[in-house]
Parts: C-alpha cells; structure tokens; sequence
C-alpha cells in the first residue's frame, strides 16, 4: 500500500444498503491493513473549519505569559495550555517541538459524569475562541459516532454498539501549533513516533506534507488529506479491544526542510474516548484458534492514566 485509502461517510448514511456496505468494507479493510484512512462527507463545514483555524492562531499568538496562565497544573494537562516541549511519546526523552490546547466534553444531561471531568477553561481575551472550540468539538464527535457504527457492523456487533460508551465520553479536541524551528533540534521532532491512546482519531490539518505513517514492513508512507478531508485512524484502546484485528498504526510528524524551518505548523486532532468504566476486554469474536487473546483486561480509564503518566503528563 503506498497511500491512505479514501472513503466517503455519505455513502454510510445514504439509504442505499449497497453503498452503505461498501464503506463498512472499505473502512474495514484499510483498518485492518493499514489502521488509517482519509474520510470524505463528514460534519464539519468550511466556514466552521475557517473560523476554528482562525481562533486557534489567534489564541497561539497571544504573549507567552498569556498563555501559560491557562496551564491548569494538577490534571495532567486535560484541559486549557500545555507549553511547549511538555509531552514526549511513549519511551522517549525529549519533548516534541509542539505546544497545545485542550477541549474537553460538554456534559449537559448527567451531573455525576460532569464532575468527573475537569472543566473546560474560557480564555477571555479571545471572547469567540471556546465557542468555535465546542462547535468543532460537536460536529467532529458526531462524525466519530457514524465512523463508529460502521466498525460496529464490520466486527459483527450491533450498530449502536460503542453509542453508550462514547456518549459524553473523555473525548478531548487538541488545537496544536507547531511553532517555526529557530534551532537544530537534534534528537527532537514535531510528534516523535507514537500510537494514539483512544479509540479513534479524527485528524484535521494534514493536508501538508509531515504527517507519516508506518506500514506493517516498517517503511514511512506520507499521509496527505485532500482539503476536504479528515485523517482518521484506530487508538490503542479499540486495537486492544478488537485483539488487534483493527490495527493502531505508528505515525509521527517529521520536520520539514531547513528552508521551511521558519514557517509554524497547525493540526487539529479530536481523540474520540469512551467513557472511563467502558471495559477494554479483547471481543469474543476477535479470539479464534489463530489469534488467542492478546490483551489483559482492563478499563478505558485505568488505561487512558497508565498511558498519561508514560508520556510525561501525569507524574506517579
């Protein structure tokens, strides 16, 4: 495979069952071979993906005091400003040339769930920036649910299977600013290699070269979306859950060439969580004779903290 597959969600959410299976194949099979595809047809429009680019610039322009006065310490970084070169992959010391932002879930209809999660921080210089923030959030959570309902029936189990566990889920939006490169960084890139936490990605902002995906022979594909697209892939959290039948596939952002060291990079990826006490039990139906089961049992939320301290941002 020497590109990401392609497919259209309208063809999911049409009313032709034909079309409607061929996207469960389609997504099926390229996340089974390469745990990544580009997604045509999804919720977010381009006044919507415009004014979010927008906010999310403004909001890393602002004076670094500014914005560290928004990194909320004691929560891992869960919400509002984590600065530059905090978070390292899994496994590896230096931090990514990277600072970010977190929206957290909007918890509307169950109280006891809303105090489980810390809450979202309002930056009151940019009076338009956490509404944009939650619309984005929203509309990229709505098209998680349908990518998940198509996996569901791809794995044999009901369609609505993952709507319970996903809903006010932990799901986190994280506007990254990778800012111009004003040094050799020696060992240090953009996003060291590293597989996602959750159980889906839905990735805005890769239509420039960086982003790069390892293929099952250990070679670096470049993954490019058209304009109109998302880069969604499988987390950990489904590829355990799946026995590794839907595979969560190694990716990282390179840096680019010393002629565009000068220049800041932008990318948006929602991280679609379950709700914590979701359990993470390897699927009956994805352990057979050739595939015993790989995975301990464990939940999404004693998953998601094991995984927060490996990477820097929880101390034990």
């Amino acid at each position: 495979m020497d590109r990401i597959p392609s497919v259209d969600l309208k063809d999911f959410l049409s009313e032709d069952p034909n079309r409607k299976q061929k996207f469960i194949d389609e997504i099926g099979k390229a996340y089974q071979d390469i745990g990544f595809v580009a997604l045509k047809g999804h919720f977010l429009d381009d006044e919507l993906v415009d004014r979010l680019y927008g906010e999310v610039k403004n909001f890393f322009d602002l004076p670094l005091e500014v914005k560290e006065s928004y990194e909320i310490p004691g929560i891992g970084g869960q919400r509002g400003y984590v600065s530059f070169g905090k978070e390292s992959a899994k496994g590896k010391k230096e931090g990514d040339l990277k600072e970010f932002w977190h929206f957290g879930q909007y918890v509307e209809d169950d109280e006891e769930r809303r105090k489980e999660y810390p809450e979202n921080v309002e930056v009151k210089e940019l009076p338009e920036f956490n509404k944009v923030g939650k619309e984005a959030y929203q509309m990229l959570e709505k098209t998680a649910k349908y990518v998940l309902r198509a996996l569901a029936l791809h794995l044999d189990l009901e369609e609505t299977y993952f709507d319970n566990y996903i809903h006010n889920g932990n799901s986190i939006l994280r506007p990254i600013h990778y800012p111009p490169i004003t040094q050799e960084p020696k060992n240090a890139v953009r996003a060291a290699a590293h597989g996602d936490i959750n159980l889906i990605t839905l990735l805005m902002g890769a239509q420039g070269r960086g982003l790069q995906v390892q293929r099952h022979d250990g070679e670096w594909l470049d993954a490019i979306a058209e304009p109109d697209e998302l880069m969604i892939n499988v987390g950990d959290m489904l590829s355990r859950h799946t026995n590794n039948k839907l595979k969560s596939t190694i990716h990282r952002v390179v840096n680019p060439p010393r002629e565009l060291w000068g220049t800041s990079r932008y990318s948006i990826p929602f991280f679609m969580h379950p709700i914590s006490e979701m359990k993470l039990d390897v699927l009956d139906s994805c352990i057979d004779e050739d595939n015993p089961k790989q995975f301990e049992d464990i939940t999404a939320g004693e998953f998601l903290n094991q995984r927060l301290v490996e990477l820097g941002l929880i101390k034990k």
